[in-house]
């Protein structure tokens, strides 16, 4: 069974950093792109960033680009996003997900599998 688990969001300060980390089982992780998209209150869910299954290519949301940071570790099947310079837009619902198909795009494929998220909230 697929399983996505979104953990490190918190409540923080304008200009602040959070870390946050996607821990992932149940299928071939080093197989898969993974992307963490965010979903604001009363609006869609959105991309922020995708890495690839090698961790050697990444893209952004123009948005982020500049302040956060997408990694993974493969060995212990976990991605991460490091936000830094914080702003209260970028409050949200955060998740990550498999990207199985249109690397590159800002409405990739993913699994139909989304874990429960973690909240994000900055304050101004």
């Amino acid at each position: 069974e697929r399983r996505l688990v979104e953990s490190g969001g918190g409540l923080v300060q304008a200009g602040g950093s959070l870390r946050l980390s996607c821990a992932a089982s149940g299928f071939r992780f080093d197989d898969y792109a993974i992307g963490w998209f965010r979903q604001a209150p009363g609006k869609e869910r959105e991309f922020v960033a995708a890495i690839s299954w090698s961790g050697s290519s990444t893209y952004y949301a123009d948005s982020v680009k500049g302040r956060f940071t997408i990694s993974r570790d493969n060995a212990k099947n976990t991605v991460y996003l490091q936000m830094n310079s914080l702003k209260p837009e970028d409050t949200a619902v955060y998740y990550c997900n498999a990207v199985i198909r249109g690397w590159g795009s800002l409405e990739p494929k993913t699994f139909d599998y989304w874990g429960q998220g973690t909240q994000v909230t900055v304050s101004s």
